[in-house]
């Protein structure tokens, strides 16, 4: 228990230390970095409670694809940072605004779960013991039971986002050359081949 308690007082402390410099960090790919940090330490966090597969889709999923993606775009786009700061005291007012509702929230919840401690073992979906089933186990047994319907909107309102950013991407543009694989097996060698009968002792 003492082993598992300092686990949990470090992983959380770099998890928060992270977390405050990747909004204070000055470089952007310092930021994507302590990013990548947090994530690491919040996936630790998950291992502590029991929830591996929660840790494990932390780390392939944000750490693989996602915070790589932001470094990725963060080095190769030329970003000018210094002008984008330029108007950032013109949005304080509204981020001011969401972080308190944000606070707010948190200590409505906080609240809640410790003036009714009961409710959420009550609201919370029956689970197997951990002894009998593993967690990835579990997890889809709840998924595919109890929210599958939930869990298959999710998967159309993702497939109607991806759809949506290919239609946004996609641009007809004029003067590009494209391939016609029916013109090409239509093509005749007539069309394709010109002979030219040159005089002898001139050139074409």
């Amino acid at each position: 228990m003492i082993i598992q308690g300092l686990a949990f007082y470090l992983f959380a402390f770099v998890a928060v230390a992270a977390g405050a410099m990747v909004i204070l960090s000055r470089n952007p790919v310092h930021s994507v970095l302590f990013l990548i940090l947090a994530f690491f330490n919040a996936a630790g966090l998950f291992v502590l409670m029991g929830a591996e597969f929660l840790a494990m889709v932390l780390v392939i999923v944000y750490v693989g694809a996602v915070a790589v993606l932001f470094l990725f775009v963060v080095m190769m786009l030329d970003i000018n940072f210094v002008e984008m700061r330029e108007g950032v005291l013109q949005y304080l007012p509204i981020g001011a605004l969401i972080g308190v509702v944000l606070l707010v929230e948190l200590i409505v919840v906080g609240g809640g779960w410790v003036a009714a401690p009961i409710t959420g073992a009550t609201l919370g979906a029956p689970t197997p013991p951990i002894d009998q089933v593993t967690n990835t186990k579990a997890l889809g047994h709840l998924v595919y039971t109890h929210y599958i319907y939930l869990f298959q909107a999710c998967g159309m309102i993702l497939l109607v986002a991806m759809i949506g950013a290919i239609v946004l991407t996609l641009r007809d543009r004029g003067g590009v050359r494209k391939q016609s694989i029916s013109e090409q097996v239509n093509r005749k060698v007539e069309d394709s081949i010109e002979i030219v009968k040159v005089p002898s002792g001139s050139g074409v």
